[in-house]
């Protein structure tokens, strides 16, 4: 459990994350190596979920051996399905990291939405119904790790 709370803001008790993989957690169906040694040090704290609609095929290779739950999402209607899949989780104890189009309505849904602006940019709206962007995930998954600096971007 990640517990930590944001003046302003209100209370953080996340439980649960949930990342998109190509994008966010992938360039080109090729997982990032900033993730493994994050990934291995917050599965001590909150389950990870890794929800995709696997683009290039590639997420179950990718992922092996990665302290993670894979969901694939039917190619059509990714983005409610990606909500859908937060608020089965409960959204209140969700952090979810994305940065496609798709990933919109899960950002908005969860508790903690942390859009990720790295190579492939980052949608407008996804954008919007983030409450944190960064420059990658590196950064998304430390503000996790280093709570403090959730507390210094969001308090009010």
């Amino acid at each position: 459990m990640i517990d930590v709370a944001v003046p302003g803001f209100g209370q953080l008790r996340l439980a649960e994350l949930v990342c998109d993989f190509n994008g966010t957690l992938a360039r080109d169906g090729e997982v990032l190596d900033s993730v493994r040694v994050r990934f291995s040090l917050l599965a001590q704290r909150v389950r990870i979920h890794v929800v995709t609609a696997d683009t290039f095929g590639s997420v179950r290779l990718q992922i092996d051996g990665l302290p993670c739950e894979l969901t694939v999402v039917p190619k059509d209607d990714q983005a409610d399905a990606k909500r859908a899949f937060v608020e089965k989780l409960g959204a209140q104890h969700v952090v979810a990291v994305g940065n496609g189009r798709n990933d919109r309505m899960m950002l908005r849904a969860a508790a903690l939405g942390i859009g990720v602006c790295d190579a492939e940019g980052i949608a407008t709206e996804t954008l919007q119904a983030s409450d944190v962007v960064v420059a990658d995930i590196a950064h998304a998954l430390d503000l996790l790790l280093e709570t403090q600096r959730l507390v210094a971007t969001l308090r009010d």
